[in-house]
């Protein structure tokens, strides 16, 4: 399906797999990312904080440009109340998995949109995400594959990561890293796409 715009749009995320999921709306962009530091937003929750940090990595890349439409989003993965970020070595991306392992946790993804004229707009899409049992042998080897250290949660699921999932509930794009159906549902209620 083609649709049509007259926004310039920009993709504010370094992610290549963000940058191929919003390929799929068929319309031109450009990827222009963002040099801040997540760790430094505090937040209550893990809602607030997500859309804190999907805020501030727009914001940032909206100082570069002018004229265009920005969209900038952030992951993170939730388990208990606690966020797990992207594993910083071998050991903790092992703690992550058996965390994990054989429970359910939470994917959020905020998206952020910054319009030309400055209106800024966010949603915060949650999948529930179960993982199977996994065995301390197959989190090794998947752990030696290199996968996990740029993924929230130490995992990709549209990478072998797939292998640990039971069941997800909610749209399987928002654990990859863009709502899309959500996305493409709120460009066109702001009339920045239309059908």
């Amino acid at each position: 399906m083609n649709f049509t715009t007259n926004e310039q749009f920009v993709l504010a995320s370094a992610s290549p797999r963000r940058k191929e999921l919003f390929e799929k709306l068929r319309v031109p962009f450009e990827v222009i990312t963002s040099d801040v530091v997540e760790t430094t937003v505090e937040a209550n929750t893990a809602i607030d904080y997500v859309r804190e940090v999907a805020l501030l990595k727009t914001r940032d890349v909206a100082k570069k440009v002018v004229g265009k439409t920005l969209i900038g989003a952030d992951t993170i993965v939730v388990f208990e109340d606690t966020l797990l970020h992207k594993p910083k070595n071998h050991e903790e991306a092992i703690t992550h998995l058996q965390k994990l392992s054989n429970r359910m946790h939470q994917v959020m993804t905020s998206v952020a949109i910054i319009e030309p004229n400055g209106m800024e707009h966010t949603f915060v899409e949650v999948t529930n995400v179960y993982f199977k049992n996994l065995p301390l042998k197959l989190i090794e080897r998947y752990v030696d594959s290199g996968d996990p250290f740029d993924k929230a949660g130490g995992y990709g699921i549209q990478t072998d990561g797939v292998l640990f999932v039971d069941k997800i509930e909610g749209d399987y794009n928002n654990v990859v890293g863009l709502p899309l159906a959500s996305l493409f549902e709120k460009l066109v209620a702001l009339k920045l796409l239309e059908l």
